[in-house]
């Protein structure tokens, strides 16, 4: 199979019909390519032969290589043959190959022999073959023998050729017309340029055509896009032939609407809606077969990403485990700061199995999940509301029991796939940017672990989970069943080719191949896809004999749980980013997780660089200073302090406030260790110092230590008891705490020891 689908094509055309541009323009994105040059070098003095082999040089790309094979006609099918399965080869043209067969330097030599052998090679090609050959056919019969023994040969090479290939071109005047099949996807038609013609062919003298022959035509060839199959009968999923039945409806439950699309060119937006490769064509429709091209994420984008993390403006260490979704955004978008994913679609695969697979099953259970999701009820369905995610309910054919026989034919794994692939597409085309791929089906675990045991060499028990009933319970009986059903389907078919279509036919059955098919399709339009499950892992495993890019394309959110998802993971490389144990059904735990994911996105497109790394400056967070009019305090305010009416001097820790004016003052204790009062000096008790009260004569005498005080004058004293080691003043009468001094009552006379008054206006000493 070629770059666009063949395996094998051959482009006829008249003399600067524009075939060998076509013919190169089919190949030009296969990374590489080998040019078999088949034409004579020529007389050197015929510089206008030397001209177009230079022209053709030129055209080629650097990356291509060439091999000449006019030495030796047999040597082309020997070249032919030897091509692996992962090269692409282009013959052009067969018209000098025809020339170089009929020169009689190689003669005697039994021409018909030697087109046989070539034929005989073109068919068994491993390779993507491309041969382009003159089509001479439509003029005159030549009036010398040379030119009739050239056009006779080249006629039965090319008819021997067409037989042997897959899908035959005409090209006239620059268009192509599909002569095998009979619809098949049409190449845009490359315009002629300037000074640059077909690979010549040179033929003996009085060269001419044959008389003009109609094109036997199985009808007008059919115009179809990349990937789309002719205008064939409807039919249901899974059926042969059904490649165009109708796609399922998709549902947006209860969602809100999906933001538009990115327009094409802005930052950081892939080309999420172009194809890029187109399917063979046959009387079947699309045709997938093993070792196709398909492209790759972007191996630079991802690890560049993921270091612009480390400058992010970030308070602690980074994202942890959720870098990986920022690289695999990343590679896949084409950028290094990837944008958070914008229309998702669900697509829910309900198939049944029957046989030992599904034991333990409830009957009809899978098809009321099916309709509830239609309706837009279930756990799915309000996860894939809650993501703004539309949903698309897929159909599968019914699988036959494995432990008996195949669990679908050959033909209806080939529509599966097709299917599969277009489901992709619809979605690539509608602009989605994301696939959850889930599944609900009976018994669709035990054929996702025979798949599994199938390509990884696992036992049945180790990749098959428990069965639990409709009332919560597990029925191990059950899971016996289903683990006697894969061990005896596994021995049935252990002489059976390990082929990715032949375990699809064999042990996947209809919602495995869809599947794979979906992935596929998505892998070619580069939509990531989420899997979550069994079946999604399972097609995982198949598809990396059909196109080994595919599962670069996938991120596993979370195991689940689940024995054989834990397996399949390893052996394809993706680490499940969570552990949330959630068991909703297929799909689920993809959409809970997916608001985590796209907050990780969130996050790494918008954050700025960090201010030491160069970043952008923080004092645009600095609270401006208050412009209104009037005078404002900035004295410091104590904490929690509200505003004084008066003063904003601050006060001592458990300070009294000292009396305004000469009036009574108040005599409530005092808290201990209190400042020193107004009017007293009598020493006080440790850890105390008096104050001076005001003018007038004091004593300075000092007073022994817990000395008592002798009275002051003729007035009444105090006779109130005192605390400990204290008297109490002659003019107090309230009981005072430890080490605490009365206020004084008035202006008059006080007492500033405990044997002297003083007159008041003097002051002590």
């Amino acid at each position: 199979m070629s770059v666009d689908g063949w395996n094998t094509l051959l482009v006829l055309g008249g003399i600067r019909s524009g075939k060998s541009e076509f013919a190169e323009s089919v190949v030009a994105d296969a990374p590489t390519v080998r040019y078999v040059a088949t034409a004579p070098a020529g007389d050197p003095e015929d510089t206008e032969w030397a001209t177009r082999l230079a022209a053709h040089r030129a055209r080629r790309p650097g990356s291509w290589t060439t091999e000449e094979t006019a030495a030796d006609p047999g040597r082309l099918a020997e070249v032919i043959a030897a091509a692996g399965p992962n090269e692409t080869l282009l013959v052009d043209d067969l018209g000098g190959w025809v020339t170089v067969l009929l020169d009689p330097a190689h003669q005697p030599a039994d021409d018909t022999a030697t087109i046989a052998e070539l034929a005989a090679a073109v068919r068994a090609s491993a390779a993507r073959l491309v041969l382009v050959s003159p089509e001479v056919g439509l003029s005159l019969v030549p009036t010398t023998p040379l030119g009739r023994a050239f056009t006779d040969a080249l006629g039965a090479t090319n008819r021997a050729v067409a037989d042997a290939c897959d899908a035959v071109a005409l090209v006239v005047a620059g268009q192509t017309a599909w002569l095998k099949p009979a619809a098949a996807p049409t190449h845009p038609a490359t315009p002629a340029r300037a000074g640059q013609a077909d690979v010549p062919t040179q033929a003996g003298p009085g060269q001419a055509g044959a008389p003009a022959q109609a094109l036997d035509q199985a009808g007008a060839p059919a115009q179809a896009g990349p990937g789309q199959a002719g205008a064939l009968a409807q039919a249901g999923p899974g059926q042969p032939g059904a490649a165009d039945e109708a796609l399922p409806e998709v549902l947006t439950p209860a969602a809100p609407a999906a933001p538009a699309p990115a327009p094409a060119g802005a930052p950081g937006q892939a080309d999420w809606a172009a194809p890029t490769m187109a399917l063979p064509m046959v009387a079947t429709g699309l045709v997938i077969q093993p070792g196709m091209e398909l492209p790759m994420p972007d191996d630079y984008t991802g690890p560049q990403a993921v270091d612009r993390l480390a400058t992010l403006d970030i308070p602690g260490a980074g994202l942890g485990v959720l870098e990986r979704v920022v690289g695999f955004a990343a590679a896949t978008q084409g950028t290094a700061t990837p944008r958070p994913w914008g229309p998702v679609r669900v697509l829910l695969l309900h198939g049944d199995h029957e046989g030992g697979a599904s034991a333990g099953a409830t009957p009809g259970e899978s098809a009321r999940r099916a309709r509830q999701a239609r309706a837009g009820k279930g756990a799915l369905a309000r996860l894939a509301a809650e993501n703004g995610a539309s949903l698309q309910v897929v159909e599968t054919p019914t699988s036959a029991p494995i432990e008996e026989g195949p669990a679908l034919t050959g033909e209806r794994v080939e529509s599966a796939l097709r299917y599969g692939w277009r489901l992709a597409e619809q979605a690539a085309d509608a602009g989605v940017q994301l696939l959850v791929l889930a599944a609900c089906g009976a018994g669709t675990e035990t054929a996702a672990a025979a798949v599994l045991a199938a390509t990884a060499g696992a036992e049945p028990p180790a990749v098959l989970g428990r069965v639990m009933n409709e009332r919560g319970e597990y029925d191990d009986a059950a899971w016996m069943v289903r683990c006697a059903a894969v061990r005896d389907a596994l021995h049935r078919t252990r002489r059976s080719s390990r082929e990715a279509k032949d375990i699809l036919a064999e042990l996947g059955g209809g919602d495995v191949a869809v599947a794979t098919g979906v992935l596929l399709g998505a892998t070619a339009r580069r939509i990531p896809v989420l899997l979550d499950g069994p079946v999604g892992v399972a097609a995982g495993m198949v598809s990396r004999d059909l196109a080994g890019q595919a599962r670069h394309w996938c991120l596993l959110p979370d195991h689940g749980g689940r024995p054989g998802v834990r397996l399949a993971a390893d052996v394809l490389g993706l680490t499940p980013l969570l552990d949330l144990r959630l068991d909703l059904g297929e799909g689920a735990t993809a959409l809970a997780a997916l608001p985590l994911l796209r907050s990780a996105l969130t996050l790494a497109a918008g954050l700025p660089v960090h201010p030491a790394l160069g970043g952008g400056d923080d004092e645009d967070f600095a609270e401006p200073e208050p412009a209104g009019p009037g005078p404002t305090s900035t004295d410091p305010e104590p904490e929690f302090a509200g505003p004084g009416p008066t003063s904003t001097e601050p006060e001592p820790e458990f300070a009294e406030p000292e009396p305004a004016g000469p009036g009574p003052t108040s005599t409530d204790p005092e808290p201990e260790f209190a400042g020193p009062g107004p009017t007293s000096t009598e020493p006080e008790p440790e850890f105390a110092e008096p104050e001076p009260a005001g003018p007038g004569p004091t004593s300075t005498d000092p007073e022994p230590e817990f000395a008592e005080p002798e009275p002051a004058g003729p007035g009444p004293t105090s006779t109130d008891p005192e605390p400990e080691f204290a008297e109490t003043e002659p003019t107090s009468t309230e009981p005072e705490p430890e080490f605490a001094e009365p206020e004084p009552a008035g202006p008059g006379p006080t007492t500033i020891g405990p044997d002297e008054p003083v007159a008041p206006g003097r002051r002590a000493d």
